[in-house]
């Protein structure tokens, strides 16, 4: 997957920020104070912030859309509506909280906005991190006709009810799946408690081993 570009025309008419730090200092800094470090004027926390979190923005984008330029121009408008929000930034949760819940709301409302361009495609749960190189898309050197037919056919299947499921659910498989996010984290970003959240992913597992049981 390719990495974001943050377009520099973007920040152009940004004024010059005195650097309070040393880009190298902030790798001791939790994320919370490079935001405050940013709310002060110094632009090189915004960089390092940039740096530490675009490829797993962009991947997270990339699993809600399936499309790179998309996730890519989607993750920008995050760390520019992160760049906006820097005067008003508080410290009441965890910096990555706050990012993919500004991420996640901006996922929702683009594919509400898109729907009806949609397909069964769009989300590939069973899809590896193409930063890996792996995927289960891919078959092997001397494939077995049937079981490509078969693993086309499972995939297939996966992606169309992903799509179905109702959108916390949908969101919450993928921060879980694909981030790593515990429940906690998940909670976090979706404004519902640790048991409200295990609930959802749940019902939402529960959901897909259901429709699937036909794979398993």
């Amino acid at each position: 997957m390719a990495t974001l570009a943050i377009n520099p025309r973007l920040f152009e008419n940004l004024p010059v920020a005195e650097t309070h730090r040393a880009a190298g200092d902030f790798g001791q800094m939790d994320d919370a104070a490079i935001m405050l470090e940013l709310s002060a004027g110094n632009m090189a926390g915004f960089d390092f912030l940039i740096q530490k979190y675009r490829k797993p923005i962009v991947h997270f984008m990339y699993r809600m859309v399936h499309n790179q330029a998309v996730a890519e121009e989607l993750a920008q408008e995050v760390f520019l509506r992160v760049y906006r929000s820097r005067e008003t930034y508080r410290a009441e949760a965890r910096f990555s909280t706050w990012l993919y819940r500004i991420a996640t709301n901006l996922g929702v409302n683009y594919a509400r906005d898109t729907r009806h361009e949609r397909t069964a495609s769009t989300v590939y749960l069973d899809e590896a991190d193409s930063e890996t190189g792996t995927t289960p898309d891919v078959a092997d050197s001397t494939p077995d006709v049937e079981a490509k037919l078969l693993r086309q056919e499972r995939l297939n299947a996966i992606r169309e009810h992903v799509l179905a499921l109702p959108e916390r659910q949908r969101m919450a498989v993928l921060m879980h799946k694909y981030e790593g996010m515990d429940y906690k984290q998940i909670g976090d970003v979706l404004k519902l408690s640790e048991s409200a959240t295990k609930s959802l992913l749940f019902r939402a597992y529960q959901t897909l081993r259901e429709k699937l049981k036909a794979f398993v």
